[in-house]
């Protein structure tokens, strides 16, 4: 076999330009990964600085020590710890991390934790209070998000239930292994796809990832909700489910889950709602008054939401409530094996023994704060939703992506927002950097609800505008970073250079 011919005759029936760009493409990406790698030298060592500040004043364990060290010194390092690292979050400089952070509800929290810290739920015999902790937080979480309801009732083997997990990304990674074992059991599908928007969660593309799930990306339209013609171009016999965000972690809008949904119904399909960060807030902001866009299981398509109790419904980090419009489905996602020589083994999610305390903490979150709680936690933090908007919108260099209600993106079209991100750093602020488009968001929790804090980032953003403007050759920090990583056409290149940051977290 002549290799060579075979491959000029391959080359010789594409198009000659096109076979000219990809070679000239191909040249220059060494060049691009040695600007890269020049340009994340130094910001490396920065990185290590910023991730491991107490190298150099505390001591460094590199193994066990020969003899135990005294409790209480242990305790009083890590009291310098936290004195270090409150100020980060607790006077409201954070996008997201804390959702609730008074002082009075994490004691409690505490206290809970306290009492449950042996509880491990794998020993269902040992500790019976968790099984009950886990279903009761199931039940309350699938009651508020429209079990019972409209779309939701029916035969007791439809009526909606769950597990408690240990996140967001988790209850994800659950969903999407279940409609995998589901298609391949009941339509014999062993080249699952999954159709997902551009803006849903990169637990998605995890999921993708672990379990061999192909992923397509559907486009947002101009208001950044899911284009639900595309989705159903992309259907085809092999997809096992669709997604939608309510709201999407980037920009925190509501997909048209309503009619993606209703697309899945029609054909049979799976749907998923990722309501990791909306699920403790939505509910309440439509009985305020808000107009919130139907997303939950009053929606007859929707088979399965994904909820943080650990964001707003202010539980301890970290759980998550994934939900199942009946059992059959859910026991897609068990894990059994009836023939281990170590007993009958079953788990409902990933982990096998699991922190019980940190369940026990949740369901005295959702008790302790209760629906008027909720309530009023949400009015507080829509209200400073719309004053913050109203905010950005009277910055001429500035344009909010969409209309969001808490989960607030804004870019330029004439600066740098990378640069204004940078600024807003150096004012203590912690935003989050985001790509296609480029733009940065805050999250707003009850820690932005304080008094004084929203008026304070309204200034330091006006002061941030008015700066990059005024000095449009300045350089330094992430800027030229968040710049090059949303530009760069290899993507590898990135990935690699993620992979470096990753290191440098476990680095001693």
């Amino acid at each position: 076999m002549d290799i060579q011919k075979i491959s000029d005759s391959f080359i010789g029936r594409i198009n000659p330009r096109l076979v000219s760009w990809a070679f000239k493409y191909l040249k220059a990406v060494p060049a691009v990964r040695r600007k890269l790698e020049k340009e994340f030298e130094g910001l490396m060592k920065d990185i290590e600085r910023q991730v491991k500040p107490y190298s150099k004043t505390f001591t460094t364990y590199t193994g066990i020590p020969e003899k135990g060290i005294e409790r209480d010194d242990i305790l009083k390092q890590m009291e310098e710890f936290k004195a270090l690292e409150e100020a980060r979050w607790k006077d409201g400089f954070a996008s997201g991390a804390v959702y609730n952070g008074d002082e009075k509800h994490i004691r409690f929290l505490n206290q809970v934790y306290a009492l449950n810290s042996q509880a491990n739920p794998l020993h269902s015999d040992i500790w019976p209070s968790i099984s009950k902790y886990e279903g009761e937080i199931v039940s309350m979480t699938a009651k508020m998000l429209g079990a019972g309801k409209a779309g939701a009732s029916g035969k007791p083997e439809k009526q909606i239930c769950g597990v408690v997990s240990s996140g967001g990304t988790e209850s994800i990674l659950l969903a999407m292994k279940t409609y995998r074992d589901w298609a391949r059991d009941k339509k014999g599908i062993t080249h699952p796809e999954m159709i997902v928007p551009v803006s849903g969660h990169a637990a998605f593309d995890k999921a993708s990832q672990y379990f061999k799930i192909k992923i397509k990306h559907i486009p947002v339209d101009e208001n950044y909700r899911a284009d639900v013609s595309a989705a159903r171009k992309m259907i085809n016999r092999n997809t096992i489910v669709i997604a939608g965000s309510a709201p999407s972690f980037p920009h925190g809008i509501v997909d048209p889950i309503d009619e993606l949904s209703g697309l899945a119904r029609e054909r049979g399909i799976g749907f998923h709602t990722d309501a990791c960060l909306g699920g403790f807030i939505l509910p309440w902001a439509e009985r305020l008054g808000y107009d919130i866009p139907p997303f939950d299981f009053r929606l007859p398509g929707v088979t399965s939401i994904s909820a943080d109790t650990h964001k707003y419904g202010y539980a301890a980090k970290g759980t998550s409530v994934i939900l199942y419009r009946g059992s059959d489905l859910r026991h897609y996602q068990y894990f059994k094996a009836t023939d281990w020589p170590g007993g009958l083994y079953f788990s409902a999610t990933f982990a096998g023994s699991r922190p019980g305390a940190l369940s026990a903490a949740c369901w005295a979150a959702l008790l302790s704060v209760g629906q008027k709680g909720y309530m009023e936690a949400t009015r507080k933090i829509l209200e400073t939703g719309t004053k913050i908007k109203k905010a950005i919108r009277e910055i001429s260099d500035l344009f909010i992506l969409g209309d969001p209600l808490w989960v607030i993106a804004f870019g330029s079209k004439t600066l740098d927002i990378y640069r204004i991100m940078d600024y807003m750093a150096g004012r203590n602020w912690s935003l989050n950097g985001l790509h296609k488009p480029s733009c940065v968001h805050l999250c707003i929790t009850l820690r932005h609800t304080q008094p004084g804090v929203a008026e304070r980032f309204i200034d330091d953003l006006r002061s941030a505008v008015t700066f990059v403007k005024e000095h449009p050759g300045e350089k330094g920090g992430m800027a030229p970073v968040y710049g090059l990583a949303a530009t760069i056409p290899v993507r590898s290149i990135v990935g690699d250079l993620l992979e470096r940051y990753i290191d440098v977290l476990y680095k001693v």
